[in-house]
């Protein structure tokens, strides 16, 4: 019966420190999470826009539709793409 007993009480001592160590990590997520959800201080208002920017050169517009039918080629040898989406793909960039 003593061994009982011992048994018991050491249960109860492990259950009731997980207990608390629980609702302490528990209570500390808790704060976290309502610091992270507080209004953050009012920003100044956004700036003007800027004026856009100028077009980009022919030539850098034609040099990355190169590297990208390159891209679409190597996926297509790959066997990632089907002849059917290979000419779609092509299609849409050159046209």
């Amino acid at each position: 019966m003593p061994g009982l007993l011992r048994g018991v009480a050491r249960t109860a001592v492990v259950a009731g420190t997980a207990t608390a160590v629980s609702n302490r990590v528990s209570r500390r997520q808790a704060g976290r999470w309502a610091q992270q959800e507080a209004p953050a201080p009012a920003a100044p208002p956004p700036a003007a826009p800027a004026a856009p920017a100028a077009p980009a050169a022919p030539a850098d517009d034609m040099t990355s539709k190169i590297d990208q039918l390159k891209e679409l080629g190597a996926l297509h040898e790959q066997g990632v793409l089907t002849d059917e989406e290979f000419a779609e793909q092509k299609r849409r960039l050159l046209g």
